[in-house]
């Protein structure tokens, strides 16, 4: 009897330790579960002032139309430097620290910082006038290194803004062009304004704007050259939130028809705009990330560019410079501002 009892109680402790083992596995088991569900974290890396933080809800809503929770599947640290250019260096070496899956920068002066800061965390531009001509990417097919996103580079709009023009203006013949030549991709988009000026039997009048304080002696200048409409594709800082109401008012004021590539101009008291449809690129930059999370490199996807475009027009400017926009163009437009 002795000897069965002791036995008994040696196979109580084995089944114990068995126990105590699988249980121990369990733990350990979760514990590894646990550390791959990680949840990713984004760095959204602004520039832009607060009005237009819509571009951050954009990308947003792309994620969730790929099927992903925020909180449960992505975090987003983001990072705003509200059109302060010297704080896009801190901030961004603020998500470097942080060690963010990816950084998504929604225009140039981000990227550029980002790009600067860090050559290992993939970066994807949500949008960039030419990113080849602009240094951050090989070729458009096959980017290399650690960049890639999408362009917003499309200069066949230009002929197309100068079509609308006129049919606006049916009898137009002089248009001032106000550009920026230090911005990447200025020489393609002028050739095609001049491929559809010699179409329409219209001439052009080219004025250089490289910062905010040439704008009043540009619109003076098409002034004196009797020019009729402006072609407004001035890009950099000039075009910035901080100056789009002034620019806004002093084509208003000369009385000229202006034709904004942007349609925070008109927005902000200009006339019209035929441009890229930068939302849509917001949501398509969810596509690379997503891509990117799932193990792709950025160096390997190519860079995509826009798809769609937006004609807004303010009705308001029009009564105010005197100028009837035809129905039939009315009725192309995505936007009407009454």
């Amino acid at each position: 009897m002795t000897v069965v009892s002791s036995q008994r109680s040696e196979w109580s402790v084995v089944r114990y330790s068995f126990a105590l083992c699988a249980m121990l596995f369990a733990l350990c088991g979760s514990a590894d579960a646990q550390q791959q569900k990680k949840i990713p974290r984004i760095g959204y890396l602004g520039f832009t002032t607060p009005t237009n933080r819509y571009r951050v809800d954009a990308f947003r809503q792309g994620l969730r139309q790929l099927g992903y929770a925020e909180g449960k599947d992505f975090v987003i640290e983001d990072r705003n430097a509200d059109g302060k250019l010297d704080l896009l260096n801190e901030l961004v070496t603020d998500l470097v620290r942080l060690k963010v899956d990816v950084i998504v920068t929604p225009g140039p002066a981000p990227t550029r910082a980002a790009k600067e800061a860090t050559s290992t965390i993939p970066i994807v531009m949500a949008q960039d006038p030419d990113p080849v001509a602009g240094g951050f990417v090989a070729n458009l097919a096959r980017p290399g290194g650690n960049i890639t996103g999408l362009a917003a580079l499309a200069p066949e709009l230009s002929g197309k803004r100068l079509e609308l023009l006129k049919e606006i203006i049916p009898k137009i013949s002089r248009v001032a062009v106000l550009g920026t030549s230090s911005q990447p991709g200025n020489a393609q988009i002028l050739r095609e304004v001049e491929l559809a000026a010699k179409a329409f039997g219209v001439q052009l009048q080219y004025l250089d704007v490289l910062n905010p304080k040439d704008v009043p002696t540009a619109f003076r200048a098409a002034g004196k050259g009797q020019a009729e409409a402006v072609l407004f594709l001035v890009g950099g800082s000039v075009g910035s939130a901080a100056h789009r109401t002034q620019i806004a008012e002093l084509a208003v004021k000369n009385r000229l028809p202006v034709m904004y590539n942007r349609r925070e101009f008109v927005e902000a008291g200009g006339l019209m705009t035929y441009s890229v449809y930068l939302n849509d690129l917001d949501r398509r930059a969810a596509i690379y990330v997503d891509k990117i999370l799932k193990g792709a490199r950025p160096a390997d996807l190519p860079i995509e560019q826009p798809t769609k475009f937006e004609l807004v027009i303010n009705l308001k400017v029009a009564k105010r410079i005197g100028l009837i926009i035809p129905p039939n163009v009315r009725a192309r437009a995505d936007k009407v501002i009454r």
